[in-house]
């Protein structure tokens, strides 16, 4: 997948970008930065397509996110869910209570959109520990739109950083 939005390119790539950015908001384990590779050369300005890259890429994760909500408001009614997953050979809510459910606890969607900022930080966990916390759906999107755009704020801002060092 990480291969398709390397060469995604027109318009029919952002459509590409959009949906690697859905499916790793909630089952994909791979690195988000990844769509700022993306040639999608729609014949604007370089800035602009930067720019609609990180939009449709923060669309694509808020619209996952919501799933990905959905899946934690059900699991929050299923004992089973999560009696598996402190069973499971890594205790993906302990893990998580310790990171990330904290910083939910103490920060809400602020500490979300914040969590998502962090390069590296994996946005699957971060959406999940959340979404069985909290309880609304439209300011989980938003947040998460936010913590999308500003990580990939980052790493762009980062990477021009760097760039202009070399």
């Amino acid at each position: 997948m990480e291969g398709l939005v390397r060469t995604a390119t027109g318009w029919v790539g952002l459509g590409i970008v959009a949906l690697y950015s859905f499916l790793i908001a909630f089952v994909l384990p791979l690195p988000s930065e990844v769509v700022l590779l993306a040639p999608i050369n729609v014949g604007l300005p370089a800035w602009m397509e930067l720019g609609i890259i990180v939009l449709v890429s923060g669309a694509g994760k808020a619209a996952g996110s919501v799933f990905a909500f959905h899946l934690g408001q059900e699991a929050k009614e299923s004992g089973p869910v999560i009696s598996f997953l402190r069973r499971s050979r890594f205790d993906v809510v302990e893990w998580s209570e310790k990171q990330t459910v904290e910083i939910a606890r103490k920060y809400g969607y602020v500490g979300l959109a914040l969590a998502l900022c962090v390069p590296g930080f994996p946005d699957t966990l971060s959406i999940y520990a959340f979404s069985v916390l909290e309880e609304d759906y439209v300011k989980f999107a938003l947040a998460t739109f936010a913590g999308s755009v500003g990580r990939l704020v980052l790493w762009a801002a980062g990477a021009e950083a760097v760039l202009a060092i070399i």
